[in-house]
């Protein structure tokens, strides 16, 4: 969805994200017992943390805790988890959706494949290996007009400095707080490696040696025009098979890299894994790892009355309503630093 569509709804955004706090504060649609056992204890989606299992978090926190950061790794979604839903009371953009060419009419062209394709791939009535193919059909008619269009890294650089994207609170503080222990965090996005390097530059005005990106890359010749796309595609239900073969650290704004390839004989190492995500198809972002132990942190951001029973017992924590990263700077906190029981 183009910016200006986004932000024509601002007003209507505003309004739905107020009715939609006053419901998930009042438990009104959903058994107030069961609510309340759900969410720590309390009657109330206030506390915007949901532990389904406690007894087996804390055993997981201690096994990582054990072995310590040397066989530790993050993975993590870019979109609606790392980045906020809702930006100043607008539905936030993701990195494929900020992306405006020069060219309006192509702009015209991949709104209506978003219109599309987007309820399909959050319907829970299409089966997966179905779903699956509609989304590589999506991605790659959205790639062919981004060719076709004659995207420039100069839009893209322009679409990032007016888009409406943000980092969540706490995000910067548990980047650092890794890369002083020289954690890897693996960045899996189905969006474009491109626009989320760029938007790591101008949203956080710094880079992180310990961070790799994880997705799809676009070729830039000398004059910055997009001529390709490198590697297979990556689309938000297949995400954990690139890992090792595609992770980098950041590229130059011609797609040229800077660093070598992450080592993936090292990643593999690394067999205790902190998984964050905001969709449950991101659970098998791990896949290709085999992992002795992974806590898992979901972010359910919105329609959490048909959702949070299945993201409860598919992730180990749930953040609700748009939470910040505080949570997570916490709970690496209790693993590795020095006060920790």
């Amino acid at each position: 969805m183009s910016l200006t569509c986004f932000c024509s709804h601002t007003i209507r955004c505003i309004s739905h994200r107020i009715s939609y706090r006053v419901w998930s504060c009042s438990g009104r649609k959903m058994n107030r017992a069961k609510l309340g056992t759900m969410v720590n204890g309390n009657n109330c989606y206030s506390s915007k943390v949901v532990v389904n299992d406690p007894k087996l978090l804390h055993q997981k926190k201690a096994a990582i805790r054990l072995v310590g950061p040397s066989k530790f790794q993050v993975i993590a979604d870019f979109d609606n988890t790392l980045t906020k839903f809702w930006v100043d009371g607008c539905r936030g953009q993701s990195s494929h959706a900020l992306l405006q060419q020069d060219n309006p009419e192509y702009n015209a062209k991949r709104d209506e494949l978003f219109n599309y394709y987007h309820p399909i791939e959050y319907d829970p009535q299409i089966p997966i290996d179905e779903k699956t193919k509609l989304m590589v059909e999506w991605w790659g008619k959205t790639h062919g007009l981004l060719i076709e269009g004659g995207l420039t890294y100069d839009a893209i650089r322009n679409s990032v400095a007016n888009a409406v994207i943000a980092f969540r609170e706490g995000v910067v503080e548990l980047f650092e707080f890794l890369e002083e222990r020289d954690i890897p965090v693996l960045i899996f996005s189905a969006g474009l490696a491109d626009i989320i390097e760029e938007v790591l530059r101008q949203k956080l005005h710094r880079t992180f040696k310990n961070v790799k990106i994880v997705s799809n890359r676009m070729k830039f010749d000398q004059n910055g025009n997009l001529v390709s796309f490198t590697g297979k595609l990556i689309h938000s239900l297949n995400k954990n098979e690139h890992a090792l073969d595609m992770a980098a650290s950041l590229h130059d704004h011609l797609g040229e890299v800077d660093d070598q390839m992450m080592d993936s004989a090292s990643v593999k190492k690394r067999t205790n894994v902190l998984l964050l995500g905001d969709h449950m198809g991101d659970l098998h972002m791990s896949d290709g790892l085999n992992y002795e132990t992974r806590i898992s942190v979901g972010f359910l951001n919105h329609n959490i009355e048909n959702s949070l029973d299945s993201y409860r017992k598919g992730f180990d924590i749930v953040y609700l309503d748009d939470a910040p990263m505080s949570g997570v700077v916490k709970l690496v906190s209790e693993l590795f630093s020095p006060a920790s029981d």
